[in-house]
């Protein structure tokens, strides 16, 4: 078996050494947080962008952004584990007990809330820090939704509709595993679409910081799931769990501890959202691009806050957002995670269709329309 450079284990055990447990997993959260954020801010990753541009048939970039970040995560993760570096059946979204119908359901809910709100969870997190007051807003509905789903008033409903189809964990909630693939077949996916993303990415001349940013975001999933592993392996007495990124249950965290008495343990997820915040600023800041902006009307805030309260219900449902089950979970080819990523494209597709093409339509060509849309991400594609 192979090991993984000494390098990364002497740093990790050196870390713990000085911050303890706790503090270690909160670091790692924290650095892995400024580096997404730093890199989805520059690449404009952004599922909801590539949800659009595939239903409408444009050729943006923004779908290959989003495919580099999807390739890059499953590839390097399956890489890990063949090495022999990263373990993941004992992931939560592996081997605990599944929902089918949180997933379908819970992944609507989540796709038609990313279209109302103009973004999904982790995008409302990077555009808050460059001055979006409606970001900002969604955010925090967002994360108070998400709290009451876990453990608050909502959470009844979420059990019982969770309830409805349930999966064993272990092998039941393994792609690889019930398809018979096995890690080289999961390689061999995530180089096929890698291959894909660099195909698109020269055909539409993508530009530099839109693959390169994109794959940084991927890299971020699958240093994610490698280095709380790793952590795992270091402590002896308590092993913190083996995760990746996602933004459902951590904004939930992050509104407890706001709300808590100070003292409360430190997390992996309580690292991740204020380095999210913190690299996207850095980004803005650095490319001028620091704006205050808020809401035009009342219908807007509306839309944005229906969409909030979607989305917090609906990732808490299905068990992950657009990145924590469309991304590191598919990573790790979870059963629930695929169906909750079909879930939130089909369903985003959907109101796109119904709610948003006919208005931007009627009401001005296409290139005015796409300026309408103050949180359509930029085009990566060169003219």
């Amino acid at each position: 078996m192979y090991k993984i450079p000494n390098v990364l284990d002497t740093l990790i055990e050196a870390v713990i050494a000085r911050l303890g447990e706790g503090g270690a997993v909160a670091a790692a959260g924290g650095l892995i947080g400024l580096l997404f954020g730093f890199f989805a801010h520059r690449s404009r990753f952004c599922l909801r962008s590539a949800v659009i541009e595939f239903a409408r048939g444009t050729h943006e970039g923004k779908l290959t952004v989003w495919l580099f970040t999807f390739s890059t995560a499953v590839l390097l993760t399956q890489a890990f584990i063949m090495a022999g570096w990263l373990e993941v059946k004992d992931a939560r979204q592996l081997a605990a007990r599944g929902s089918l119908s949180g997933a379908a359901i819970g992944g609507a809910m989540f796709g038609i809330g990313m279209i109302l709100a103009r973004g999904c969870s982790s995008r409302l997190l990077v555009l808050a820090a460059q001055g979006n007051l409606r970001a900002l807003l969604s955010g925090l509905v967002f994360a108070v939704t998400a709290q009451s789903a876990l453990n608050g008033l909502l959470s009844p409903l979420r059990a019982t509709i969770a309830g409805w189809w349930t999966v064993d964990g272990g092998g039941a909630r393994d792609v690889l595993a019930l398809t018979g693939l096995g890690h080289p077949g999961g390689l061999v996916f995530g180089a096929i679409w890698l291959a894909a993303a660099l195909f698109w990415a020269w055909r539409q001349r993508v530009r530099f910081w839109g693959w390169f940013g994109a794959i940084g975001v991927g890299v971020m999933v699958a240093l994610a799931w490698l280095v709380t592993y790793r952590i795992g392996l270091a402590v002896f007495d308590t092993t913190p769990p083996i995760q990746s990124l996602s933004f459902t249950g951590p904004a939930a965290d992050m509104l407890m501890l706001v709300l808590s008495p100070p003292g409360q343990p430190l997390k992996f997820d309580l690292g991740l959202v204020p380095g999210v915040f913190v690299g996207s600023f850095l980004s803005a800041l650095l490319w001028k691009e620091l704006k205050l902006e808020g809401f035009q009307g009342g219908q807007a805030m509306r839309r944005y806050i229906a969409g909030a309260l979607l989305m917090g219900f609906g990732g808490m449902l299905a068990g992950g957002c657009a990145v924590g089950a469309g991304v590191s979970g598919a990573a790790v080819f979870t059963l629930t995670s695929f169906v909750t990523l079909a879930a939130i494209w089909a369903a985003a597709t959907a109101t796109d269709s119904v709610m948003d093409r006919p208005r931007e339509a009627a009401s001005a060509p296409p290139p005015e329309a796409n300026r309408a849309d103050p949180e359509a991400s930029a085009s990566y594609a060169r003219p």
